[in-house]
């Protein structure tokens, strides 16, 4: 399973975002990453590079390669409504991102893990694919012999957020995707236009 494996901060601090989550060396050096970073003025960037970067926040943001990522554009541009609010949509309705989501694991990348390692349950049947599409009703749990693993139980323990979308049973250990999300509910800072706009050239 192919996946960005780099160094992290040094990401974050090219989009000036933490997109990977709480970075404490993110906080120390919020200016560009290189020698220069701090000191240099960036020349300002033409309106094709604006659209490449707003294409590769998102996709690392949700932690998907360009092939997967064209192959979501294509299928968001296919549906009645909005293409890049569609788009977001279906990485939101990624198995390994409502995993993360619901808190069961504290990053996308741990999610993916545990979809991988075959912790994780779709309607009771196991799934292995991280990037499964949910559909509307379809319950995500947390296999019965893994409900005592510390790296799941810890990170349900500082579960903070919820969303709209998103209905969590914590006796069960079980969530349910009750549908796709609205624009306004992603709290992901992306410009969805922009890639839209870049992939209709």
């Amino acid at each position: 399973m192919a996946r960005y494996i780099g160094p992290k901060t040094k990401i974050a601090r090219k989009f000036n975002d933490p997109i990977f989550g709480a970075d404490k060396n993110f906080e120390k050096k919020k200016y560009p990453p290189g020698q220069h970073g701090q000191s240099r003025k960036r020349s300002k960037l033409s309106e094709y590079g604006t659209q490449l970067q707003a294409k590769q926040k998102a996709k690392y943001t949700y932690g998907i390669l360009e092939r997967q990522f064209r192959n979501l554009f294509e299928s968001a541009s296919r549906r009645e409504g909005i293409t890049g609010e569609n788009l977001l949509r279906l990485c939101e309705a990624r198995l390994d991102n409502t995993v993360y989501r619901l808190g069961i694991a504290p990053t996308r990348a741990a999610a993916r893990q545990l979809v991988s390692h075959r912790h994780i349950t779709v309607n009771g049947e196991m799934v292995n694919i991280p990037s499964y599409s949910l559909r509307a009703g379809e319950v995500v749990s947390v296999r019965e012999k893994s409900k005592s693993l510390e790296a799941i139980t810890l990170s349900l323990s500082g579960r903070k957020m919820s969303f709209p979308w998103l209905t969590w049973d914590a006796q069960k250990m079980e969530g349910t995707f009750s549908s796709y999300p609205e624009r306004a509910d992603i709290p992901e800072n992306i410009n969805e236009q922009l890639i839209v706009e870049l992939y209709s050239k």
